[in-house]
């Protein structure tokens, strides 16, 4: 197995007790600092919402994850999620790219097939 070179993080809940939006993030933000290629896929009605401008509450999503972007994170939303609750592309961050579904299950694979990492949360 070759040397891990990107990382690929899938977030598909997106519980706002949860814990798994900032582990997302902080996972994102430590691999991109060792050097990684960090992509995160935002998918499911719930994942999605991460990517979603004008989220308010305790945690701090909306500066952790400009935070992200600025750090040239990618971040794409499954457009089929974004269907399913009428979510519009213009609801989402800037920097928050949609993109058809297949491209979510060709990442997939992409990453697969080059040994890279991949979690999801």
């Amino acid at each position: 197995m070759g040397k891990v070179t990107k990382v690929l993080l899938l977030l598909k809940n997106m519980v706002y007790e949860s814990t798994s939006p900032m582990e997302i993030v902080r996972f994102a933000k430590y691999y991109k600092k060792k050097g990684l290629d960090v992509h995160v896929v935002l998918w499911g009605p719930m994942g999605i919402l991460l990517g979603k401008k004008g989220k308010v509450g305790r945690m701090q999503y909306e500066e952790e994850m400009i935070e992200c972007i600025e750090m040239g994170i990618k971040f794409t939303c499954c457009d089929l999620a974004a269907k399913i609750i009428g979510l519009d592309k213009s609801e989402l961050m800037k920097g928050v790219k949609l993109e058809p579904s297949f491209k979510v299950a060709d990442l997939l694979l992409e990453y697969q097939e080059e040994g890279q990492l991949i979690i999801s949360l």
